[in-house]
């Protein structure tokens, strides 16, 4: 039961006056406030909505031939609808711009991409466009109401079981490979952009942001950062032109994966622009450090669509789908896990400058060790060379000593030939301590060529 108010009617937010069709009775400065909100989705969860008597049924105004239920979502382009079509009389999704026809020339354009590239879609995984058209100017387009929650809502703060996640990003993948082939490229995938269907189907919606594709692998872009950046690429993020493609919804796909498995995003910054900086430089936390249940496999898989380097990433959302569907059925995955070497050199390519000072400094620290070695090994070839020398000068006395030794026998001058024996006699070290008294020759001994005993 709806009257029409006896007064002028007023916004909500402000207070400003505003006319009775007025969308959720917001002025356009409000709702201009209200978009720039990231949009949950465009079925959001009924049980989350607050619960008040202007959430009934009743419609809140008439759209042409649509009775506009209530308000189920809304984003910085567009706002959703439940809505009742008169003529078939079934319940829809009615989707119209922000602002009608005060939106700006980019806005519009961008509403009217959207309508057309999902409408050109008919498969079972993607919400289908019924109709596109105009309402007093206002563009509008209606598509499937999907009675369910989004993949947000779902894996809100807890991780999914690994087998249902892979279920539903190898839908979402066979999905996006169908969009892909037909030229479509969605780049704004993330958990809140795919919903749940009353069937445990993921539905993908939300091609706000789709473009057409070029050559097959091209993107025309306007130079802007578009999309969500906790999901998005890091070309995407860099707003590098020739590079966003097919591999930039793999990595989105990739994203939603690690999401699904953790219950966070693979970066999340304090400011928006700490998390691009994030995604464009960092690796994310392995998935089993935040979540040691999740099989290896899967984590391997998912960190392959999440590569910095487009070509390292699966070439196609099919391949990430067959991938996906070993693992589910226990078969051998194709992707392989990085190893710390490779993990090293794509570091350095991503951080030249700090990679060539930390180069520089082991090169530095190299050099001066080797500087220690080569004096060191000089210093112990000298001290070799005077110890060689040393031993040969002992040799040479040694040899004379006895030569000498053997003249003073020879004329029987034993006094002589101790006294030259003496010098080369090893000492003990027991002698060291208690010396012997010089063993010297008996004046009476006989002189027959032989020691005393």
């Amino acid at each position: 039961m709806t009257g029409q108010p006896t007064s002028k009617p007023t916004c909500p937010g402000c207070g400003a006056e505003v006319p009775p069709d007025a969308p959720r009775g917001y002025c356009l400065k409000c709702l201009f406030a209200l978009g720039t909100a990231e949009p949950d989705s465009v079925a959001a969860d009924h049980a989350s909505q607050p619960s008040t008597p202007n959430s009934q049924p009743t419609p809140l105004r008439s759209f042409g031939d649509y009775e506009l239920l209530e308000e189920i979502a809304r984003g910085g382009m567009g706002i959703v609808y439940r809505a009742r079509q008169k003529s078939l009389g079934r319940i829809v999704a009615l989707k119209v711009l922000l602002f009608g026809d005060q939106s700006g020339k980019d806005l519009a354009q961008r509403f009217r991409a959207e309508a057309a590239a999902a409408a050109s879609l008919q498969h079972p995984n993607i919400v289908a466009i019924h109709e596109v058209s105009a309402h007093e100017g206002q563009p509008f387009f209606v598509m499937d109401f999907i009675d369910g929650q989004s993949l947000a809502r779902l894996a809100a703060g807890q991780p999914l079981p690994a087998a249902r996640a892979a279920r539903y990003v190898r839908i979402v993948a066979e999905a996006i490979h169908y969009a892909h082939e037909r030229g479509i490229l969605h780049r704004d995938l993330k958990p809140s952009n795919v919903l749940i269907d009353p069937f445990d189907q993921p539905r993908v919606t939300d091609f706000g942001l789709a473009k057409r594709l070029h050559h097959d692998s091209e993107l025309t872009l306007s130079g802007q950062v578009l999309g969500s950046p906790n999901y998005m690429p890091p070309e995407q993020a860099a707003a590098k032109r020739g590079l966003v493609g097919r591999r930039s919804d793999v990595y989105s796909l990739g994203a939603i994966l690690y999401h699904l498995l953790t219950g966070r995003p693979p970066f999340v910054g304090e400011t928006l622009t700490d998390t691009l900086q994030d995604v464009v430089n960092k690796e994310p936390v392995s998935p089993r450090l935040l979540n040691p249940s999740v099989p290896r496999d899967l984590e391997t898989l998912c960190l392959k669509c999440l590569e910095k380097e487009p070509s390292r990433r699966y070439q196609t959302a099919l391949a990430l789908a067959e991938d996906l569907d070993r693992f589910l059925k226990a078969e051998p995955i194709r992707a392989r896990r990085v190893g710390p070497t490779a993990r090293l050199w794509r570091w350095c390519r991503r951080k030249p400058a700090v990679a060539g000072l930390i180069t520089a400094l082991a090169i530095a620290l190299a050099v001066g060790l080797a500087g220690i070695v080569w004096q060191w090994q000089r210093a112990e070839k000298g001290e070799l060379a005077a110890r060689t020398s040393e031993l040969a000068t002992r040799q040479k006395a040694y040899a004379s000593d006895m030569n000498l030794a053997q003249q003073a026998l020879a004329v029987n001058n034993l006094g002589r030939a101790l006294e030259l024996l003496n010098r080369h006699r090893p000492v003990q070290k027991s002698e060291t301590r208690n010396p012997k008294p010089e063993i010297r020759p008996n004046s009476e001994a006989k002189l027959d060529g032989r020691l005393p005993d």
